[in-house]
């Protein structure tokens, strides 16, 4: 995809931002949401699914192995799935594009059934090391033979019955833990993964929403022990997937920073390990209204009605950082426009991102008038208490989806518009983004 010319747009605001819209769908739970339903015996349907090309490849990886996915006029996916232990031997390589997500989840899967699968992926993917997947699954009883550093392409023999652990994450990775239950599965008895730091569970609660028989408790350290009992029965499911909460960000923000706006996004997820961001921008004083809260497959979800508001900059805390982590580049957008000083800290991650999130915000907000202040883990960011920024300038994204949705935010609250070099890498998350702010009221060139 990034081989194409450069698309770059200008965004500039004509006045408040109204309308009622849908993000797409969240991403982890699309993935788990075919996994499961491939798994069930009898027919499940999505809806919802966010159909980006890491998506995708997990619907092909599950249909080379027996489970049966049609994609309806509607948009509704149907599966019929092949039971756990039903898994078929693929009769070709699984192609996984540029998909880590599917890529260890299904090594998971695929561990403790009798088969055998090759793994292959683009030259991103395949220059990402498995080793933290392939660790716990050869405790297992599954045999791979890898690339040289635990690399794709790679060869997994996968065993039944499979042998059940103890495993205690040496990293905190949300996908491990997935690989790990997802194997429990298919294994007689308990498989169980103590975590000393909390992950993303929406394996646990999909799992649990599928009829797992799923348990989590805390040893006297504060860590969780989540333990699944194996040979389950999974019953298909109805899943309405929830809205991605790192995509509301972005037309949230900009309808709180935008005076006299009155947007509503429908249907967003509220999973209390990813939804930070809107804890942080309340706290600032936004104006951010659940309405509507229900649970979904086990997920929280709301409707955001949010309204046109006077920030105020706070210091914001480093414990909150894991559930945002994704967020902070709109976060800065917002703080540059509040009243007094913003601190963050703690974000170290961020400069190995997609690209050096820190560095590229800092320097592009100063591009278009904010007041930033770069320091090792974060910025120091001196807003303007709600005067539009002076814009005008054309921002390198560094092909970062999210760097260049933030400062098309920016755009909408400057005096002169704000370009983006390119718009493309925007397709991998949320390829309707333009439209949608659009919808809203955005000007774009």
């Amino acid at each position: 995809m990034h081989n194409m010319a450069p698309t770059p747009a200008a965004f500039k605001c004509l006045g408040a931002l109204t309308g009622r819209v849908r993000v797409p769908g969240d991403k982890s739970i699309s993935h788990r949401s075919l996994m499961l339903s491939a798994l069930a015996v009898g027919e499940s349907t999505v809806e919802g699914l966010l159909e980006g090309e890491d998506v995708l490849a997990t619907a092909a990886a599950m249909r080379a192995m027996g489970a049966d996915i049609d994609r309806g006029e509607d948009g509704r996916w149907t599966i019929h799935g092949v039971g756990v232990g039903g898994l078929l031997q693929p009769a070709s390589a699984l192609d996984m594009g540029n998909s880590g997500t599917s890529t260890r989840l299904l090594m998971g899967l695929v561990a403790s059934h009798p088969i055998t699968v090759t793994f292959i992926g683009d030259a991103s993917l395949s220059k990402r090391p498995m080793n933290r997947v392939i660790e716990p699954l050869s405790q297992m009883g599954a045999e791979f033979t890898s690339s040289p550093g635990g690399r794709l392409p790679l060869m997994l023999r996968g065993i039944s019955p499979a042998v059940p652990i103890d495993y205690r994450l040496p990293v905190a990775s949300a996908q491990v833990k997935s690989a790990v239950l997802l194997a429990g599965l298919n294994t007689p008895g308990i498989t169980r993964v103590i975590e000393p730091v909390p992950t993303r569970d929406h394996s646990e609660r999909m799992l649990r929403g599928f009829s797992a028989e799923l348990s989590v408790e805390q040893d006297a350290d504060g860590a969780r022990i989540i333990s699944i009992r194996g040979e389950a029965e999974l019953k298909p499911q109805h899943i309405i997937v929830p809205g991605d909460p790192s995509s509301a960000a972005f037309p949230v923000v900009a309808a709180l920073l935008v005076p006299g706006s009155d947007v509503t996004v429908e249907n967003v997820g509220l999973n209390p390990t990813r939804a930070g961001l809107f804890e942080v921008l309340r706290l600032m004083g936004g104006d951010i209204e659940l309405v509507d809260r229900r649970e979904v497959g086990g997920e929280p979800v709301a409707d955001l009605r949010v309204r046109g508001s006077t920030l105020k900059g706070i210091e914001v805390s480093p414990d909150i950082v894991p559930s945002m982590v994704d967020e902070f580049p709109i976060l800065f957008v917002a703080a540059a426009l509040a009243e007094g000083r913003t601190v963050t800290r703690g974000l170290e991650e961020l400069r190995v991102k997609e690209s050096d999130r820190i560095a590229v915000m800092a320097e592009g907000l100063r591009a278009i008038g904010a007041r930033v202040e770069e320091t090792e883990d974060g910025l120091i960011i001196d807003g303007t208490g709600g005067e539009k920024l002076a814009g005008g300038a054309t921002i390198a994204a560094h092909l970062d989806h999210r760097i260049a949705m933030s400062f098309a935010v920016a755009g909408l609250v400057s005096r002169d518009p704000v370009t983006i070099d390119d718009m493309a890498p925007v397709a991998t998350s949320f390829p309707i983004f333009a439209d949608l702010m659009r919808a809203l009221g955005a000007e774009i060139a």
